[in-house]
């Protein structure tokens, strides 16, 4: 259905420019999208299914996010001004599941849907929530990683936050996963790069340091991940199973060439594409799941150059 690599082309220098909407016909329907960001290849992948669904549903969007992901008071700028413009409907990827709730309210008491996507909110004010299932697919991530080390040695975790719904979940879904089903490998310890690859390439750094004995790492966003990949490049770790998650460039490079076992990667042009989708929907009065599952797989050296794999890839 969606065409990745044709619709991610030249995206990088056009997502800043698409910030607040100019004047449109009076009949267009607007639907701004708020995004965690725009940084990451992530972001320009989930720009690219929703441009593709606004042009199959006829309607104007703009996808703006803040210019790092611990910039909550900015994106709650951002989330306001889009509500002064009385869209039609909002899409909206929480930095802070909590924070923007009060804003959240005044847009459903004006009538106009949210729609979630890739991060939620701790409300049920969004009519639904287009996203990766991120507690299964890290705890598969555990699975994984188990398989690596035969079920015993020591982990840590570079983790992107602790405030957003993916933050915790992907967080959350890893360290009960190996809690329950793994009692012989050791969590020693949980770290925060913000999502960005040169603090988590210091984060990463600090910990195998602290750690000499360590056994495997798993970043929880594509700046985690890089930035363990980073740290295992600069100090000559050896031995170290690697396991990340989201499928930028620099990933799966790193997976081709042996320094990350493998990944998970999620679906984010269809994130973007079910974003729109169900922002329309809503406005059109139409029921819609609490949750819109778009799915994700773990990928390899074994499966990256398969075609179910490819189609999520966005490198």
């Amino acid at each position: 259905m969606l065409s990745r690599r044709t619709l991610i082309g030249a995206l990088s220098a056009s997502i800043a420019l698409a910030s607040a909407p100019a004047a449109f016909a009076q009949n267009e329907i607007y639907i701004p999208l708020v995004s965690k960001g725009f940084q990451h290849q992530f972001w320009q992948a989930v720009k690219a299914g929703a441009d593709q669904a606004a042009e199959e549903f006829k309607v104007r969007i703009t996808f703006e996010g803040p210019d790092n992901e611990t910039m909550v008071d900015r994106q709650i700028d951002m989330l306001a001004a889009a509500l002064a413009n009385k869209p039609g409907a909002i899409g909206f990827a929480a930095l802070d599941s909590q924070a923007a709730i009060p804003l959240l309210r005044q847009a459903a008491d004006a009538g106009i849907p949210i729609v979630a996507f890739d991060s939620g909110v701790d409300s049920d004010i969004p009519v639904t929530t287009a996203t990766t299932d991120n507690v299964a697919a890290a705890a598969l991530a555990a699975d994984k990683m188990a398989e690596f080390l035969g079920g015993k040695g020591k982990v840590a975790v570079v983790a992107h936050d602790q405030t957003s719904r993916t933050g915790i979940d992907r967080r959350d879904g890893f360290l009960n996963q190996m809690k329950s089903s793994y009692p012989n490998i050791e969590v020693v310890s949980v770290q925060y790069g913000a999502g960005d690859q040169l603090q988590s390439t210091e984060v990463a750094k600090a910990i195998l340091t602290a750690n000499p004995d360590l056994a495997g790492m798993f970043g929880t966003n594509e700046g985690s991940a890089i930035g363990i990949v980073n740290a295992v490049r600069e100090m000559g770790t050896e031995g170290l199973t690697v396991i990340g998650y989201d499928s930028g460039k620099a990933q799966t490079d790193a997976i081709r060439e042996g320094l990350m076992a493998g990944a998970i990667t999620q679906n984010p042009v269809g994130i973007g594409y079910e974003t729109v989708k169900a922002a329309v929907a809503a406005m059109n009065g139409d029921k819609l799941p609490t949750i819109i599952d778009t799915g994700f797989y773990y990928y390899d050296q074994s499966n990256i150059d398969n075609a179910e794999i490819q189609a999520v890839l966005y490198d």
